[in-house]
């Protein structure tokens, strides 16, 4: 039976995007904001990020903090703020903002709102890989388990895509698959954590909730590299992002290659979520929810990868925040737990409202 344009949109989700003259006359007429959604959201960040400092086992005041990051005080509090608790901090807000740019580029690509690394299984395939890595060939190095994440994801994206391919590749296809093949990589890690040492097992386990308390200097600093070429790749193909957003028709009118131009986009977006799986363990729904929250608050047509990022970058630190309180009134709760639960009850909601906006 012939597909309807409107039953094409059921199938999205009701994820619609207008013509690319509409998307350049509302950008044009929402910059100004989406300039003040980022600025604040930036503020919200870094205020969320310098509370942190303060929180801890040994907690300091506002004014230690202070002087602690000027490189005066006690050495002590120096030693907590600068080596301890300032590259978690700052991992905060690179690392959302790097989930925020990977959410966006995998929404944008499939035209579906659920269409994230975690809900489509890449950061299924970067966790195997790097069970795989630790457990049997018995590497716990950064670089190791960086490299593992990466061709854990990208084998991933390239599974997922050759499954769903049928005269193309339709973004409902793609995100059912991938939820398939990430309950089948899920089986796999519990096989092997079962059949791994019970010292080795319960690392991976920890490591698999997903924490940023074990980011030092030594792992942050790989990350920010990663993250300066991850940023200058999404600038250089944002022009291309945003044509493939209308479709490949419409893009290759407009002289963009959807067969040149998807296969980067895939990478990069594949290596946000590794970079940060590699340095602190898969760290769910903040790639779901960041681009779509972004979205809202600017009013803009489609997904802007830049304010994804600044909303990523907030709702992480938020979110490590909230998982520091919550250890100083009960117990370490790992940050990667704190996103699963409350990015949950987002996804509902996100089902429930675009399934009676299809109806």
């Amino acid at each position: 039976m012939k597909t309807t344009p409107l039953a094409s949109q059921r199938i999205n989700f009701g994820y619609q995007y207008r013509t690319l003259e509409a998307g350049r006359s509302i950008g044009l007429r929402f910059s100004a904001r989406s300039l003040t959604v980022c600025s604040i959201l930036a503020v919200v960040a870094v205020f969320g990020a310098v509370l942190t400092l303060g929180i801890g086992d040994y907690p300091l005041t506002p004014a230690q903090v202070i002087e602690s990051l000027a490189g005066q005080g006690d050495d002590f509090h120096r030693l907590i703020v600068t080596q301890w608790r300032l590259p978690v901090a700052i991992a905060a807000i690179i690392f959302g903002a790097l989930l925020g740019i990977g959410g966006a580029i995998f929404q944008s690509l499939t035209r579906n709102p659920l269409g994230s690394p975690d809900v489509i299984g890449f950061d299924a395939g970067s966790y195997t890989a790097v069970v795989i890595t630790i457990l049997v060939l018995g590497a716990n190095q950064y670089w190791y388990i960086a490299a593992a994440a990466l061709v854990g994801g990208l084998l991933t994206a390239v599974i997922v895509y050759l499954l769903s391919y049928r005269r193309g590749v339709q973004g409902f296809r793609l995100i059912i698959v991938g939820i398939g093949v990430s309950a089948m990589l899920g089986s796999i890690n519990s096989y092997l954590i079962t059949r791994a040492d019970i010292t080795d097992a319960m690392s991976v386990g920890f490591w698999a909730a997903g924490s940023l308390s074990r980011v030092g200097w030594d792992s942050l600093l790989p990350g920010i590299i990663g993250s300066i070429i991850i940023l200058i790749g999404v600038t250089m193909l944002a022009p291309a992002l945003r044509q493939l957003e209308l479709g490949d028709d419409a893009a290759l009118a407009q002289g963009v290659s959807a067969s040149s131009a998807r296969p980067l986009l895939l990478i990069l977006g594949v290596a946000t979520t590794a970079l940060v799986t590699a340095a602190a363990g898969p760290i769910g729904f903040v790639a779901l929810a960041a681009p779509q929250l972004a979205r809202r608050l600017t009013r803009t047509p489609g997904v802007t990868v830049m304010a994804a990022a600044f909303m990523g970058a907030a709702l992480l630190s938020l979110a490590q925040l909230l998982s520091l309180v919550i250890a100083q009134i009960y117990r370490p709760v790992p940050v990667g737990l704190i996103t699963v639960s409350l990015g949950g009850l987002y996804l509902i909601w996100l089902l429930i409202r675009e399934t009676r906006r299809s109806v």
